[in-house]
């Protein structure tokens, strides 16, 4: 190591434990359809995840993660710090007045891109608008999906042979490449081109979601398919899906040291919901249905790993996050403060545990969930901690000894303890439904 890049090393570690600003590169990986009960070092059994893995041997694992049950409300959550009762519209749209973390770290002067799925706004210059420099998206400017020649359905043109958008302008691909490998590519070749100067990828990932289908190099892998024919393909694939997606993350961690960059990039990854419902995995002895879309903890559980230069919080955290957490965590590594910034976030930043720290622990988190945006058709909202949860509509839940709440807690048969908690999330609730005037 260079006497330059030494004395880098230890400023860079000297940020990390006083939380002084600093030009720490940002990588936030979100695997798609991805529960926590899918990674080996989070007790998963049935899949092959040693990228991940190692990353979380290295590094800061979090048990108790929670995101949205489905897509675009966790990444409008996640990219926003904001709860869905004060920004979601409806499937498929981040309101176009809203500031995400890529705005915030664009204005510290960090290069920015993103690649990987959208399905945030179709608008050639959405991605930019939200921050974002540079941009390679499937599901952007279209639906990614061909119909068919007979007339009859679709095919997906997510993985083999995709249709992806370069800084929103489409290209169709033909000779076998694989919608993945390609982002990661791209992502890889951003981090080369910008090592000298800070920088933040979002790699919200194609993979694992449905159609469950060949991957290169794995059973069944046809490049000249033209995608799958049907929305859900074959679950059997999941677990080579799985292994490929880990690949990538090992494939973004290896350029991360080509580029010598690893004593000064900070790496997180999740899963923007719970796994896909015809997916059961092993977990811990049992076995765990997917159950994306439900808001059980096996549809919003989901994993948590963070790599970091100087990291001292190695190991296992068992504070509570949630999605409105990361703006606050990646505006605090990267030395970017929120003050002054028109709004109050509902998040709160984790960097602090990151560092060795304690940081200002979650003793409940809040979800408001509407897929669709109409309040009155599919809203369900909930205040949780670790062990408890409970609903607007009364429900109350020990998840310990329910994990799946079949059996609400009757108010009658409440210990002391359990009166205190549910009096503690009601309050959080009436709190936030004032708020909304709801």
């Amino acid at each position: 190591m260079t006497v330059i890049r030494r004395l880098f090393f230890i400023f860079a570690t000297l940020g990390m434990a006083q939380g002084a600003e600093r030009p720490l590169n940002l990588i936030l990986i979100v695997a798609d359809d991805l529960g926590h009960e899918t990674l080996g070092c989070n007790g998963g059994e049935s899949y092959q995840t040693p990228h991940l893995d190692k990353l979380a041997a290295n590094g800061l694992r979090f048990e108790h993660c929670y995101s949205q049950p489905i897509c675009t409300p966790t990444r409008v959550q996640i990219m926003t710090g904001l709860y869905n009762d004060r920004n979601y519209t409806r499937f498929g749209e981040l309101r176009r007045g809203e500031v995400t973390f890529a705005h915030l770290l664009k204005e510290k002067g960090y290069a920015t891109a993103i690649a990987g799925k959208w399905q945030l706004g179709r608008e050639k210059d959405s991605p930019q608008h939200f921050g974002f420099q540079q941009s390679l998206l499937w599901q952007h400017t279209r639906s990614g999906r061909m119909p068919k020649p007979e007339g009859k359905g679709v095919y997906d043109k997510r993985y083999e042979n995709p249709y992806l958008e370069r800084n929103g302008v489409p290209e169709d691909y033909t000779q076998g490449e694989y919608g993945p490998d390609l982002c990661a590519e791209f992502l890889c070749q951003f981090i080369d081109e910008n090592k000298e100067k800070p920088f933040l990828v979002y790699y919200p990932m194609i993979l694992t979601h449905c159609p469950f289908w060949p991957v290169p190099g794995g059973l069944g892998w046809n490049p000249q398919s033209p995608g799958s024919p049907t929305y859900k393909g074959e679950a059997r694939y999941f677990g080579d899906m799985v292994h490929h997606m880990d690949k990538l993350v090992g494939r973004i961690v290896a350029q991360v040291e080509r580029s010598g960059l690893s004593d000064r990039t900070v790496i997180i990854f999740t899963g923007d919901n719970g796994t896909d419902q015809p997916v059961v995995s092993q977990w811990r002895g049992i076995q765990v249905a997917g159950s994306k879309g439900q808001t059980i903890d096996d549809g919003c559980r989901v994993p948590l790993i963070v790599s970091a230069p100087g990291l001292k919080g190695r190991g296992e955290c068992r504070d509570l996050v949630d999605f409105t957490d990361v703006l606050p965590t990646v505006c605090d590594l990267a030395g970017v403060s929120l003050d002054g910034k028109g709004k109050a976030f509902d998040g709160r930043s984790f960097a602090p545990q990151i560092r060795g720290g304690k940081g200002q622990v979650r003793d409940h988190t809040f979800c408001w969930y509407s897929r669709s945006g109409n309040f009155k058709k599919d809203l369900a909202v909930f205040a949780r901690n670790k062990r408890y949860k409970l609903y607007r509509d009364g429900r109350f839940f020990d998840l310990a000894n329910d994990r799946l709440e079949k059996n609400g807690l009757d108010d009658a048969s409440l210990t002391d303890e359990q009166r205190k908690v549910l009096t503690r999330l009601q309050a959080v609730l009436d709190t936030r439904l004032k708020e909304v005037g709801r």
